[in-house]
């Protein structure tokens, strides 16, 4: 902003000293958005000359408004205005306002955010160096870079044990924007699609989006009740691996009896792998694409393991399902972006992303030790399975859920309450409590914290 626009204007027949005016004129500019974060400020000679007053006039304006963090000045090129605070100009008679602060940000406890800081910074940074080595397209392949998939087929065999081959991976955007996918390409208005209650509420309202309707099967310690699903519905959508939110796994007893129900009713069985790769005391169990690649529609992403950075999925599904989305995405001209999918590739190619995924496991399970330990030894009762990347506290009733949810925050916890993961009216009460989103000194530090509130 050039020396003519600043919007001042001093009376010098007023009571108000000079140095005052000029410095509420300047922060009223600064707060009504005339001057912005980043522009410079005239000199304070310079300022002076223009308004025709002594230096220590603007001198002590300047003063003024550095003291209150509304300017600083930059060794060499000047001042300039800073960021304004987000409060409204005050009128030019109140009282000077001190520094404000802004709150402490909370520990953020809530599932479904990755160990970001576990990346390495130096392999993250080579395999965005290599990825953007590559020319760039005229048009992306609807199916998913062909390099990219075949990273996802051998992952898949080494850490899930499926055998896909690359022909029958096809990239996604992620769980979310294969579930959108599947209702667009796939079924039909007003087509019954059973999910897990409580279970991943994103897919509910992306199913719901497309017309179709949603129905609610209950959860127990061995997952997805496949006995309580109704009659005639089109699919199922679960998350046997590591159930979400109640981090249960289904036993392979309902595995086989889910199968049984989908070839027999012609159910197709959308397979959510959350967390699959996180299992820290047995080796997994099947999944339910390798039990029957014929009626499930296998779902993954980087998401959990990596970061959302990358925008970057997969979906093994039966051929006529893989047709029906391909077709979607040349009728729609939607495919997932191939930059993520470069990049782990890169990842894949130097070996970063097994070391990743072995140090994460260990971080991980070290960390849910911790907090089990320390739960258990405070008499507080803990549900899940010993994988993932959260745990779950049952309580008593939504009225203490609610209560203690705002009671952690108080004191700068964020907690997840398990009634926001029912689709209908919440029958389990409890909140889940995540360890991976935060440093390992931080979740240490609100042991205590934690214990006393779920005690």
């Amino acid at each position: 902003m050039s020396e003519t626009a600043l919007p001042v204007t001093l009376d010098r027949d007023a009571d108000v000293p000079l140095a005052v005016q000029l410095a509420d004129a300047l922060r009223a500019a600064a707060s009504a958005g005339h001057l912005r974060g980043g522009d410079r400020l005239p000199s304070t000679r310079a300022l002076a000359r223009r308004l025709g007053v002594s230096r220590t006039v603007t001198s002590a304006a300047y003063e003024q408004l550095h003291a209150e963090g509304w300017i600083a000045g930059r060794h060499g090129s000047g001042t300039y205005v800073t960021t304004s605070p987000p409060e409204r100009s005050r009128p030019a008679d109140a009282a000077t306002p001190g520094p404000q602060r802004a709150p402490a940000p909370l520990l953020d406890l809530t599932p479904g955010v990755p160990w970001a800081e576990g990346l390495d910074r130096s392999a993250w940074r080579r395999a965005w160096r290599a990825a953007a080595d590559a020319p760039a397209e005229a048009r992306s392949e609807r199916a998913g870079l062909y390099e990219y998939r075949t990273v996802i087929a051998e992952h898949l065999l080494r850490h899930r044990g499926l055998v896909a081959g690359t022909e029958s991976v096809l990239a996604t955007g992620g769980t979310t924007a294969a579930v959108i996918e599947l209702a667009a390409a796939v079924f039909g208005r007003d087509d019954v699609i059973a999910v897990e209650e409580p279970g991943y509420q994103r897919a509910v309202q992306a199913l719901r989006g497309y017309g179709l309707r949603v129905v609610g099967v209950p959860v127990d310690d061995e997952g997805l009740r496949p006995g309580a699903v109704p009659p005639g519905v089109r699919a199922v959508y679960c998350s046997p691996a590591h159930q979400y939110p109640m981090g249960s796994r289904m036993s392979a007893a309902r595995r086989v009896e889910l199968v049984e129900r989908a070839r027999a009713e012609n159910i197709l069985l959308i397979e959510d792998d959350y967390d699959g790769e996180l299992r820290f005391d047995v080796a997994p169990l099947p999944l339910l694409a390798a039990l029957a690649p014929d009626v499930v529609v296998h779902l993954g992403t980087t998401s959990k393991i990596l970061t959302p950075t990358l925008g970057a999925g997969w979906m093994v599904a039966p051929a006529a399902v893989t047709a029906a989305v391909l077709d979607h995405r040349d009728r729609t001209g939607t495919r997932p972006s191939p930059a993520g999918q470069r990049v782990l590739v890169e990842l894949a190619r130097h070996g970063d992303l097994g070391r990743h995924l072995r140090r994460l496991r260990r971080e991980l399970a070290e960390r849910r030790t911790m907090l089990v330990t320390a739960l258990r030894a405070g008499g507080v009762r803990v549900l899940g399975d010993d994988a993932g990347a959260h745990l779950v506290v049952p309580l008593p009733s939504a009225q203490v859920e609610r209560s203690t949810v705002a009671a952690a925050e108080a004191k700068g916890i964020r907690l997840d309450n398990l009634g926001r993961h029912f689709a209908g009216e919440p029958t389990t009460h409890g909140v889940a409590i995540a360890y991976s989103n935060c440093s390992r000194e931080a979740l240490q530090r609100a042991l205590d914290v934690l214990v006393e509130l779920l005690r």
